[in-house]
Protein backbone atom coordinates (compact mmCIF):
# COMPACT_ATOMS: atom_id res chain seq x y z
CA UNK A 1 0.00 0.00 0.00
CA UNK A 2 1.22 3.22 -0.83
CA UNK A 3 -0.70 4.95 2.38
CA UNK A 4 -1.47 3.73 5.76
CA UNK A 5 -3.88 5.87 7.68
CA UNK A 6 -4.05 4.45 11.14
CA UNK A 7 -6.75 5.48 13.65
CA UNK A 8 -5.96 9.12 13.16
CA UNK A 9 -8.14 11.42 15.13
CA UNK A 10 -8.80 15.51 14.53
CA UNK A 11 -10.85 17.70 16.53
CA UNK A 12 -11.08 21.25 15.56
CA UNK A 13 -12.24 22.92 19.34
CA UNK A 14 -15.11 20.83 20.44
CA UNK A 15 -15.85 19.79 16.18
CA UNK A 16 -14.81 16.21 15.95
CA UNK A 17 -13.28 16.32 12.36
CA UNK A 18 -11.80 13.11 11.99
CA UNK A 19 -12.66 10.00 14.58
CA UNK A 20 -10.52 7.03 14.86
CA UNK A 21 -10.06 7.19 10.84
CA UNK A 22 -7.98 3.16 9.00
CA UNK A 23 -7.82 3.24 5.72
CA UNK A 24 -5.07 1.85 3.18
CA UNK A 25 -4.59 3.47 -0.02
CA UNK A 26 -2.83 1.63 -2.83
CA UNK A 27 0.20 2.14 -4.85
CA UNK A 28 -0.66 3.05 -8.81
CA UNK A 29 -4.70 3.71 -8.05
CA UNK A 30 -6.46 6.83 -8.20
CA UNK A 31 -8.43 7.08 -5.40
CA UNK A 32 -11.48 9.11 -4.43
CA UNK A 33 -12.20 10.85 -1.00
CA UNK A 34 -16.13 11.13 -1.09
CA UNK A 35 -18.31 12.62 1.32
CA UNK A 36 -20.72 15.37 2.14
CA UNK A 37 -18.86 18.97 3.26
CA UNK A 38 -18.09 18.96 6.51
CA UNK A 39 -17.28 14.90 6.53
CA UNK A 40 -14.00 15.17 6.81
CA UNK A 41 -12.61 14.29 3.62
CA UNK A 42 -10.48 17.70 2.98
CA UNK A 43 -8.78 17.41 6.64
CA UNK A 44 -7.75 13.59 5.85
CA UNK A 45 -6.40 14.90 2.49
CA UNK A 46 -4.58 17.70 4.42
CA UNK A 47 -3.18 15.32 7.21
CA UNK A 48 -1.81 12.76 4.51
CA UNK A 49 -0.03 16.20 3.10
CA UNK A 50 1.06 17.39 6.38
CA UNK A 51 -0.66 20.27 5.78
CA UNK A 52 -2.64 19.55 8.89
CA UNK A 53 -1.36 17.25 12.42
CA UNK A 54 -3.62 14.62 13.55
CA UNK A 55 -4.33 14.26 17.19
CA UNK A 56 -3.85 11.11 17.22
CA UNK A 57 -3.30 8.07 15.35
CA UNK A 58 -0.20 7.76 12.09
CA UNK A 59 0.10 8.14 8.46
CA UNK A 60 2.70 6.23 6.75
CA UNK A 61 3.82 6.76 3.14
CA UNK A 62 5.40 4.38 0.90
CA UNK A 63 6.21 2.61 3.88
CA UNK A 64 7.88 5.91 5.50
CA UNK A 65 6.15 7.07 8.91
CA UNK A 66 5.37 10.45 8.12
CA UNK A 67 3.49 11.42 10.65
CA UNK A 68 5.46 14.47 11.91
CA UNK A 69 7.24 14.54 8.77
CA UNK A 70 6.76 18.57 7.35
CA UNK A 71 4.97 18.62 4.14
CA UNK A 72 8.10 19.69 2.17
CA UNK A 73 9.57 16.29 3.22
CA UNK A 74 6.73 13.93 2.65
CA UNK A 75 7.72 14.23 -1.51
CA UNK A 76 3.66 14.95 -2.02
CA UNK A 77 2.26 16.76 -4.77
CA UNK A 78 -0.87 19.04 -3.75
CA UNK A 79 -3.35 20.94 -5.95
CA UNK A 80 -5.93 22.97 -4.53
CA UNK A 81 -9.67 24.23 -5.87
CA UNK A 82 -8.40 27.23 -6.92
CA UNK A 83 -4.80 27.03 -8.45
CA UNK A 84 -2.85 28.77 -6.47
CA UNK A 85 -0.91 30.21 -9.15
CA UNK A 86 2.13 32.63 -9.21
CA UNK A 87 0.30 35.40 -10.93
CA UNK A 88 3.67 37.24 -11.87
CA UNK A 89 5.15 34.15 -12.91
CA UNK A 90 4.80 32.79 -16.64
CA UNK A 91 3.23 28.95 -17.12
CA UNK A 92 6.40 27.61 -17.76
CA UNK A 93 7.87 28.99 -14.59
CA UNK A 94 4.93 28.15 -12.34
CA UNK A 95 5.63 24.30 -13.43
CA UNK A 96 9.00 24.96 -13.01
CA UNK A 97 9.19 26.28 -9.49
CA UNK A 98 9.32 23.28 -7.12
CA UNK A 99 12.63 22.18 -9.14
CA UNK A 100 13.65 25.71 -8.59
CA UNK A 101 13.92 25.69 -5.28
CA UNK A 102 15.65 22.11 -4.94
CA UNK A 103 18.36 24.00 -7.13
CA UNK A 104 17.76 20.88 -9.93
CA UNK A 105 20.26 21.98 -12.86
CA UNK A 106 18.14 24.64 -15.61
CA UNK A 107 18.59 21.91 -18.05
CA UNK A 108 17.38 19.40 -16.21
CA UNK A 109 14.16 22.40 -15.60
CA UNK A 110 14.19 22.99 -19.15
CA UNK A 111 13.69 19.47 -20.58
CA UNK A 112 11.07 18.23 -17.43
CA UNK A 113 8.75 21.44 -17.61
CA UNK A 114 8.57 21.27 -21.70
CA UNK A 115 8.15 17.17 -21.12
CA UNK A 116 4.96 18.64 -18.83
CA UNK A 117 3.53 20.81 -20.94
CA UNK A 118 3.14 18.56 -23.79
CA UNK A 119 1.67 15.92 -21.20
CA UNK A 120 -1.08 18.99 -19.76
CA UNK A 121 -1.65 20.11 -23.74
CA UNK A 122 -0.22 23.72 -22.79
CA UNK A 123 2.80 23.56 -24.48
CA UNK A 124 1.57 26.93 -27.00
CA UNK A 125 1.05 28.69 -23.64
CA UNK A 126 4.73 28.59 -21.74
CA UNK A 127 5.20 32.44 -22.04
CA UNK A 128 1.66 33.00 -20.82
CA UNK A 129 0.53 34.58 -17.64
CA UNK A 130 -1.87 32.46 -15.18
CA UNK A 131 -4.25 35.20 -15.61
CA UNK A 132 -3.98 34.82 -19.35
CA UNK A 133 -5.75 30.83 -18.86
CA UNK A 134 -8.83 30.02 -18.56
CA UNK A 135 -10.05 28.25 -15.62
CA UNK A 136 -9.70 25.04 -17.28
CA UNK A 137 -5.96 25.41 -18.79
CA UNK A 138 -4.51 27.35 -15.12
CA UNK A 139 -5.79 23.40 -13.67
CA UNK A 140 -4.16 21.68 -15.88
CA UNK A 141 -1.35 23.96 -15.34
CA UNK A 142 -1.48 23.32 -11.33
CA UNK A 143 -1.17 19.35 -11.92
CA UNK A 144 1.69 20.04 -13.92
CA UNK A 145 3.34 21.73 -11.28
CA UNK A 146 2.26 19.47 -8.99
CA UNK A 147 4.07 16.63 -10.88
CA UNK A 148 7.27 18.28 -12.01
CA UNK A 149 9.07 17.44 -8.50
CA UNK A 150 8.03 13.43 -9.62
CA UNK A 151 6.28 12.96 -6.06
CA UNK A 152 5.28 9.63 -4.56
CA UNK A 153 1.79 10.68 -4.52
CA UNK A 154 -0.34 13.58 -5.96
CA UNK A 155 -2.64 14.64 -3.68
CA UNK A 156 -5.97 17.06 -5.27
CA UNK A 157 -8.62 19.01 -3.01
CA UNK A 158 -11.65 19.20 -4.84
CA UNK A 159 -9.42 20.47 -8.04
CA UNK A 160 -12.66 21.23 -10.51
CA UNK A 161 -14.91 22.36 -8.14
CA UNK A 162 -14.92 26.03 -9.14
CA UNK A 163 -15.41 25.20 -12.58
CA UNK A 164 -18.56 24.94 -14.93
CA UNK A 165 -20.02 21.40 -15.33
CA UNK A 166 -18.74 21.28 -19.06
CA UNK A 167 -15.55 22.06 -17.76
CA UNK A 168 -15.33 19.47 -15.08
CA UNK A 169 -16.03 16.81 -17.04
CA UNK A 170 -13.52 17.70 -19.64
CA UNK A 171 -11.31 17.82 -17.07
CA UNK A 172 -12.09 14.71 -15.42
CA UNK A 173 -11.59 12.47 -18.36
CA UNK A 174 -8.50 14.23 -19.05
CA UNK A 175 -6.95 13.03 -15.32
CA UNK A 176 -8.74 9.53 -16.06
CA UNK A 177 -6.31 9.52 -19.49
CA UNK A 178 -3.18 11.35 -17.54
CA UNK A 179 -3.24 8.94 -14.44
CA UNK A 180 -3.42 6.22 -17.13
CA UNK A 181 -0.23 7.29 -19.04
CA UNK A 182 1.55 8.49 -15.30
CA UNK A 183 0.33 6.01 -12.54
CA UNK A 184 1.73 8.03 -9.41
CA UNK A 185 -0.92 7.37 -6.66
CA UNK A 186 -3.38 9.86 -6.50
CA UNK A 187 -5.74 10.73 -4.03
CA UNK A 188 -9.04 13.60 -4.27
CA UNK A 189 -11.13 14.87 -3.06
CA UNK A 190 -14.94 15.50 -4.20
CA UNK A 191 -18.47 15.66 -3.11
CA UNK A 192 -19.53 15.36 -6.58
CA UNK A 193 -20.72 11.47 -6.86
CA UNK A 194 -20.87 11.19 -10.44
CA UNK A 195 -17.40 12.72 -10.55
CA UNK A 196 -16.14 9.59 -8.14
CA UNK A 197 -17.75 7.18 -9.68
CA UNK A 198 -16.62 7.76 -13.28
CA UNK A 199 -12.57 8.49 -12.63
CA UNK A 200 -11.39 6.58 -9.50
CA UNK A 201 -10.40 3.26 -8.90
CA UNK A 202 -11.04 2.34 -5.76
CA UNK A 203 -13.59 5.26 -3.67
CA UNK A 204 -13.39 6.10 -0.05
CA UNK A 205 -16.87 7.43 1.44
CA UNK A 206 -16.43 9.82 4.49
CA UNK A 207 -19.58 11.12 6.79
CA UNK A 208 -19.23 12.61 9.77
CA UNK A 209 -15.23 11.79 10.46
CA UNK A 210 -15.89 8.13 9.66
CA UNK A 211 -15.68 6.01 7.04
CA UNK A 212 -18.87 4.47 5.67
CA UNK A 213 -17.55 2.04 3.15
CA UNK A 214 -14.40 1.75 0.76
CA UNK A 215 -14.15 -0.30 -2.83
CA UNK A 216 -14.50 0.03 -6.31
CA UNK A 217 -17.46 2.21 -7.88
CA UNK A 218 -18.98 -1.03 -8.88
CA UNK A 219 -18.63 -2.31 -5.45
CA UNK A 220 -20.01 0.75 -3.80
CA UNK A 221 -22.86 1.10 -6.47
CA UNK A 222 -24.42 -2.51 -6.69
CA UNK A 223 -23.63 -3.25 -2.97
CA UNK A 224 -24.26 -0.26 -0.65
CA UNK A 225 -22.81 -1.08 3.13
CA UNK A 226 -25.58 1.20 4.44
CA UNK A 227 -28.22 3.74 4.09
CA UNK A 228 -25.84 6.70 3.92
CA UNK A 229 -23.81 5.09 1.12
CA UNK A 230 -27.20 3.96 -0.92
CA UNK A 231 -28.72 7.37 -0.32
CA UNK A 232 -25.47 9.67 -1.20
CA UNK A 233 -23.88 7.78 -4.41
CA UNK A 234 -26.69 8.65 -6.40
CA UNK A 235 -30.24 9.12 -6.92
CA UNK A 236 -32.83 6.98 -4.72
CA UNK A 237 -36.17 7.26 -3.54
CA UNK A 238 -38.32 5.31 -0.75
CA UNK A 239 -40.69 2.31 -2.32
CA UNK A 240 -42.66 -0.29 0.32
CA UNK A 241 -40.20 0.85 3.20
CA UNK A 242 -37.15 0.41 1.33
CA UNK A 243 -34.36 2.83 -0.31
CA UNK A 244 -34.67 1.82 -3.93
CA UNK A 245 -32.99 3.73 -7.08
CA UNK A 246 -35.46 5.51 -9.08
CA UNK A 247 -34.33 3.34 -11.73
CA UNK A 248 -35.35 -0.12 -10.15
CA UNK A 249 -38.43 0.95 -9.83
CA UNK A 250 -41.50 -0.23 -12.90
CA UNK A 251 -44.01 1.26 -13.55
CA UNK A 252 -47.51 -0.33 -14.32
CA UNK A 253 -50.94 1.25 -16.08
CA UNK A 254 -52.04 -2.30 -16.42
CA UNK A 255 -54.79 -3.63 -13.21
CA UNK A 256 -52.97 -5.00 -10.44
CA UNK A 257 -54.11 -8.53 -11.39
CA UNK A 258 -52.50 -8.73 -14.26
CA UNK A 259 -49.32 -6.77 -12.91
CA UNK A 260 -49.43 -9.39 -10.03
CA UNK A 261 -49.49 -12.22 -12.65
CA UNK A 262 -46.56 -10.62 -14.74
CA UNK A 263 -44.42 -10.68 -11.33
CA UNK A 264 -45.33 -14.49 -10.53
CA UNK A 265 -44.02 -15.31 -14.06
CA UNK A 266 -40.87 -14.08 -14.05
CA UNK A 267 -40.56 -15.63 -10.26
CA UNK A 268 -40.55 -12.47 -8.57
CA UNK A 269 -41.05 -12.62 -4.75
CA UNK A 270 -41.14 -10.87 -1.42
CA UNK A 271 -41.26 -6.81 -1.87
CA UNK A 272 -40.28 -7.02 -5.47
CA UNK A 273 -43.77 -8.66 -6.12
CA UNK A 274 -45.50 -6.35 -4.09
CA UNK A 275 -47.50 -3.32 -5.41
CA UNK A 276 -48.28 0.09 -4.66
CA UNK A 277 -50.49 2.13 -5.94
CA UNK A 278 -50.26 5.44 -7.05
CA UNK A 279 -51.19 8.85 -9.76
CA UNK A 280 -48.78 10.53 -11.37
CA UNK A 281 -47.77 14.00 -10.72
CA UNK A 282 -45.61 15.35 -13.44
CA UNK A 283 -42.99 13.91 -15.81
CA UNK A 284 -39.96 15.83 -16.53
CA UNK A 285 -38.12 14.88 -19.56
CA UNK A 286 -33.94 15.21 -19.02
CA UNK A 287 -32.51 14.48 -22.29
CA UNK A 288 -33.17 10.73 -23.00
CA UNK A 289 -34.60 10.30 -19.51
CA UNK A 290 -37.78 10.75 -18.71
CA UNK A 291 -38.30 11.52 -14.29
CA UNK A 292 -41.60 10.66 -13.12
CA UNK A 293 -43.03 11.98 -9.65
CA UNK A 294 -45.55 9.34 -8.57
CA UNK A 295 -48.46 9.98 -5.03
CA UNK A 296 -48.85 7.27 -3.69
CA UNK A 297 -52.24 6.59 -2.34
CA UNK A 298 -53.29 6.07 0.62
CA UNK A 299 -52.57 9.09 2.89
CA UNK A 300 -53.27 7.33 6.39
CA UNK A 301 -50.73 4.69 4.51
CA UNK A 302 -53.35 1.76 3.37
CA UNK A 303 -52.21 2.62 -0.41
CA UNK A 304 -50.63 -0.81 -0.26
CA UNK A 305 -51.87 -3.77 -2.93
CA UNK A 306 -52.17 -6.86 -1.92
CA UNK A 307 -50.54 -7.08 1.72
CA UNK A 308 -47.21 -4.41 0.28
CA UNK A 309 -46.85 -1.93 2.41
CA UNK A 310 -47.28 1.96 0.84
CA UNK A 311 -44.35 4.19 0.41
CA UNK A 312 -45.28 5.92 3.57
CA UNK A 313 -48.20 8.44 4.28
CA UNK A 314 -48.63 11.24 1.94
CA UNK A 315 -45.61 10.43 0.05
CA UNK A 316 -44.50 10.17 -3.60
CA UNK A 317 -41.77 8.00 -5.36
CA UNK A 318 -39.18 8.66 -8.30
CA UNK A 319 -39.37 6.57 -11.01
CA UNK A 320 -36.88 6.89 -14.08
CA UNK A 321 -37.86 5.68 -17.62
CA UNK A 322 -36.74 5.81 -20.88
CA UNK A 323 -38.67 8.68 -23.17
CA UNK A 324 -40.08 5.47 -25.01
CA UNK A 325 -40.93 4.05 -21.93
CA UNK A 326 -42.77 6.89 -20.41
CA UNK A 327 -44.55 7.73 -23.94
CA UNK A 328 -45.64 4.04 -24.68
CA UNK A 329 -47.46 4.03 -21.15
CA UNK A 330 -48.60 7.34 -21.62
CA UNK A 331 -47.62 9.03 -18.08
CA UNK A 332 -49.34 12.01 -17.48
CA UNK A 333 -50.38 13.94 -14.70
CA UNK A 334 -53.55 12.24 -13.09
CA UNK A 335 -52.49 8.36 -14.63
CA UNK A 336 -53.16 5.92 -11.90
CA UNK A 337 -49.91 3.58 -11.61
CA UNK A 338 -49.12 0.42 -9.65
CA UNK A 339 -45.31 0.54 -8.34
CA UNK A 340 -42.95 -2.26 -7.15
CA UNK A 341 -39.64 -2.75 -7.34
CA UNK A 342 -37.64 -4.38 -10.11
CA UNK A 343 -36.79 -7.95 -9.40
CA UNK A 344 -33.20 -8.36 -8.35
CA UNK A 345 -32.88 -5.15 -7.86
CA UNK A 346 -30.80 -3.55 -4.82
CA UNK A 347 -32.67 -2.25 -2.20
CA UNK A 348 -32.08 -1.34 1.53
CA UNK A 349 -34.51 -1.17 4.51
CA UNK A 350 -35.26 2.72 5.19
CA UNK A 351 -34.56 3.43 8.66
CA UNK A 352 -37.00 4.43 11.63
CA UNK A 353 -38.09 8.23 10.96
CA UNK A 354 -36.68 8.42 7.29
CA UNK A 355 -38.18 10.73 4.57
CA UNK A 356 -40.90 8.64 2.42
CA UNK A 357 -38.75 10.46 -0.44
CA UNK A 358 -35.77 11.40 -0.87
CA UNK A 359 -34.27 11.90 -4.60
CA UNK A 360 -30.71 13.10 -3.97
CA UNK A 361 -29.36 14.67 -7.26
CA UNK A 362 -25.80 14.05 -8.72
CA UNK A 363 -24.05 17.27 -8.62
Amino acid sequence: MSIEVSRVGKKFGDFVALDDVTVSIPTGQLTALLGPSGGGKSTLLRIIAGLEQADTGTIEIEGRDATRLPARKRNVGFVFQHYAAFKHLSVARNVAFGLEIRKTPKDQIAERVDELLKLVHLEQFASRLPSQLSGGQRQRMALARALAIQPSVLLLDEPFGALDAKVRKELRDWLRRLHDEIPVTTVFVTHDQEEALEVADEIVVINDGRIEQVGSPDELYDAPANYFVMSFLGPVTHLGGKLVRPHDVEVHTAPPALAVAAADAVGAAGAAGGLVEGTVVRTVRVGFEARVEIAVAGADGTGAVDGAPSAGPGSSVEAVLTRAEARTLGLVPGTTVWLRQAPGSISIDAPAGAPARELVEVV
